[in-house]
């Protein structure tokens, strides 16, 4: 395991709800309409996480199928506890061997994955040879270059006051192609024709500093398994830094933004 990937931890599915899944379903909602994808298609997902783009598209797209991957064993048992439509299948895969045959489904997507798989052109290749020709590619994934998930933005500038090292970690750091343009190049680079790139803006919303902090000591994704590592007085000295830079009382609001890519296999 790299060092920028030490805290990756993706093992607890309800942990990552309250860090990652809420926010997770809003985007999720967002994103269908601008992909307008057809009706009675068969769906692939890879990295379904805890099913927040999963159940967005049972309840909104009116797929015929849907077959939802992930690599964590963990999260495969979570999606299924909690989704238990018909048309939904879940397997565990990586990126980069989907369990699919070659031109075998009408709508490929990928939620807030594409950043952390390690051969990203492997997966968008693997992508478009399951697609159907004419079939619909797409994915998305979070702006951390440009500061565009605020919450997650805030921490890792507190936590590098802290220690240093963390500047390492931060996922602006570390996914760089997390951009308009870097999402463009790396369709061009893997054969996506014709990709349009799109922003995808929301807010994030806590009541108040706690419920803020909270999810960032579940251990669950790179930021709050950073804060668990922490010794007792380094993680209090991070909360309070914190809580002074968005403040104690009242609700904490901060805006986030993903870009989507979609395009289509030539027919």
């Amino acid at each position: 395991m790299s060092a920028n990937a030490e805290f990756d931890s993706w093992s607890a599915g309800q942990s990552y709800e309250h860090y990652m899944g809420r926010w997770s379903r809003k985007v999720a909602d967002d994103f269908l309409p601008w992909l307008a994808p057809p009706r009675d298609a068969d769906w692939l997902e890879v990295g379904c996480g805890t099913g927040a783009l999963t159940a967005t598209v049972l309840a909104s797209a009116a797929p015929r199928s849907l077959l939802a991957t992930d690599p964590s064993p963990d999260f495969i048992a979570h999606v299924q506890a909690e989704i238990t439509d018909r048309r939904a299948r879940f397997d565990l895969a990586k990126a980069d061997a989907l369990p699919c045959a070659d031109n075998s489904v009408d709508v490929v997507t990928s939620a807030l994955v594409v950043n952390f798989v390690p051969d990203r052109p492997a997966a968008l290749g693997e992508m478009l040879r399951v697609l159907r020709p004419g079939g619909l590619l797409s994915f998305y994934v979070w702006d951390y270059p440009s500061g565009g998930m605020g919450f997650i933005d805030a921490f890792w500038k507190a936590a590098a006051e802290v220690d240093p090292a963390a500047a390492e970690l931060d996922e602006s750091t570390r996914f760089p192609f997390c951009t308009r343009d870097g999402l463009a190049a790396l369709c061009d680079e893997t054969g996506v024709d014709g990709a349009e790139i799109a922003a995808i803006e929301i807010e994030t919303g806590f009541p108040d500093f706690e419920a803020f902090w909270r999810p960032f000591t579940l251990g669950a994704g790179p930021a709050p398994g950073f804060c668990k590592s922490l010794p007792e007085d380094r993680r209090a000295e991070l909360k309070s830094r914190l809580a002074a830079q968005l403040g104690r009382d009242g609700p904490v609001v901060l805006s986030a933004r993903a870009w989507g890519a979609k395009a289509r296999k030539p027919a």
